[in-house]
């Protein structure tokens, strides 16, 4: 009796883009060896097929950077922290809830390293509104959350999730305060720049951009060893590592658009800040020739 034909029919032919990320999936599968580099470079594969877009590949890509960072590599720094003092009567704290914008604050004792509580906005008001309220500010604050600068980002992010917190105050080897870290800055290293009404736009040119009227515009980012380099500067960087630290100390608060500070040679105007940091610094220096 004859074989039915069907049996030998060939099997349909794979398209070749398909079959090339097809294969390499399967390769990855089988059991040999394989890095995160090679994960990496058969997502960007896919995605230059067409299969993702380059959207989800850069969460992806955020995604599998996260486990390689730690705290103490996205954590606003200490100068930069808006931070509530415990003895202030309400109105007064009412007003640098208003001017920063926040919706959760550090609040400290005499000392700044003494952390004694997490104030949200919200019970603040609550508090001020209510009858028979209470009588301090360290009646409606919630625990803190401290962690080490060292704590990887992936197990903060969940246990950011399991606690349901949204900040952390990061405490240094001596015991004093860091920085602070809130979900929303984890989030960013996975999905990019979360902006808000808050943020202004970020431009995204070098770190140090002279302009035609001869100043500068500097990343606060920028680091004060770089930023010495590039003006023949002699600015510490023992205790602030940028020059958006270091204007901030100065200062003495977080400083709001075009608030001005003189430091020897050097005129800083500040550019660019949100309620959260100081952005963009625009750099007068007199005698400058350059």
């Amino acid at each position: 009796m004859p074989e039915d034909d069907s049996s030998t029919l060939p099997a349909p032919e794979i398209p070749e883009k398909r079959r090339s990320w097809l294969d390499r999936i399967s390769s990855m599968l089988s059991g040999e060896p394989s890095t995160r580099d090679d994960l990496v470079e058969l997502l960007r594969d896919v995605q230059a097929d067409g299969l993702i877009a380059a959207d989800t590949l850069k969460m992806m890509e955020g995604a599998l950077a996260v486990s390689d960072l730690s705290v103490d590599d996205v954590m606003i720094p200490r100068s930069q922290m808006v931070m509530l003092p415990a003895d202030e009567k309400f109105v007064d704290l009412m007003k640098m809830v208003v001017e920063s914008g926040h919706s959760r604050f550090p609040v400290h004792g005499d000392d700044k390293d003494e952390i004694l509580g997490i104030l949200l906005a919200k019970d603040l008001l609550r508090g001020v509104v209510a009858d028979n309220g209470p009588a301090s500010v360290h009646e409606l604050l919630r625990p803190a959350v401290l962690i080490p600068e060292s704590k990887r980002l992936d197990v903060l992010l969940r246990e950011f999730r399991q606690s349901r917190n949204h900040m952390a105050i990061v405490i240094d080897e001596y015991g004093g305060v860091a920085g602070l870290l809130t979900i929303e800055d984890v989030l960013e290293q996975i999905v990019g720049e979360i902006d808000d009404e808050h943020d202004d736009a970020e431009d995204p040119g070098a770190l140090i951009a002279a302009q035609a009227d001869g100043q500068y515009v500097v990343d606060a980012l920028t680091p004060i060893s770089d930023f010495n380099e590039r003006f023949s500067a002699d600015f510490d960087d023992d205790e602030y590592d940028t020059i958006g630290g270091l204007v901030t100390a100065a200062i003495g608060h977080l400083p709001e658009a075009g608030e001005e500070l003189a430091l020897g040679r050097f005129g800083f105007r500040v550019a660019r800040a949100d309620a959260r940091r100081l952005h963009a610094l625009l750099v007068s220096i007199r005698g400058d020739d350059s």
